[in-house]
């Protein structure tokens, strides 16, 4: 997912500064990238952003700058991973694009992705809500919209969106991260702890593990 969206995850975990989250945002907006680093391919963007941040301020700053967009390059029912495809689509065609084929799910999961890149929350709802209402079941658009709602503020609707997604799939890990890092900040050490078990047990080689194992040792110590 979008760097835009890696970084208000870090502002939320209360892990990088809002200096560092400000000047961070700007150059995302400006699009200050090296075409070669843009190109290069990553297993999991926002994962990979979320981790760096928590872990420290610095690391999180190497690796914004490095990490592409994943806007376009999703199929239905893919996890929120990816790279940035060569001759992605702008958000212009990808409206049109949606306009032109309303029940295309992979092109409105990438428009939903792009109005988050460009901090439209309130459209990327209403396109995640649209696929929803084309597959209920959709995971990525779940995620999705947990994420929009996460960063307007609504943990209660995020964890709503998470619950579904769980429901489905109790061992979903991008779900499980989000719910966990929720829980983690509301100070529900138990349930952190309950959930981020259950992703360090199937996530043993996520790139996130390596963040979550530390919280997860320090939300059981607080659990008592």
């Amino acid at each position: 997912m979008s760097g835009l969206r890696d970084l208000e995850f870090a502002r939320a975990a209360g892990t990088i500064s809002t200096e560092d989250h400000a000047r961070l945002t700007a150059l995302l907006a400006r699009g200050a990238f090296a075409p070669a680093r843009l190109e290069r391919a990553v297993t999991a963007p926002w994962r990979t952003i979320v981790a760096g941040a928590l872990l420290a301020g610095a690391v999180a700053v190497v690796v914004v700058v490095t990490l592409p967009r994943s806007v376009g390059d999703r199929a239905p029912g893919a996890p929120i991973t990816g790279s940035l495809p060569s001759g992605a689509p702008s958000l212009e065609q990808l409206q049109a694009r949606a306009s032109a084929a309303p029940t295309d799910v992979p092109t409105r999961l990438a428009l939903a992705d792009a109005y988050i890149e460009n901090d439209r929350l309130s459209e990327a709802s209403v396109v995640y809500r649209q696929v929803l209402d084309l597959d209920p079941r959709n995971t990525p658009a779940l995620n999705g919209l947990a994420i929009v709602l996460f960063r307007a503020g609504s943990s209660d609707g995020a964890l709503l969106a998470l619950d579904r997604v769980l429901t489905l799939n109790p061992k979903e890990p991008d779900a499980l991260f989000l719910k966990g890092l929720i829980q983690y900040q509301r100070e529900d050490w138990k349930g952190a702890a309950a959930t981020w078990r259950v992703f360090l047990d199937v996530g043993e080689f996520d790139p996130r593990a390596g963040m979550v194992r530390p919280l997860y040792d320090d939300a059981v110590k607080r659990a008592g």
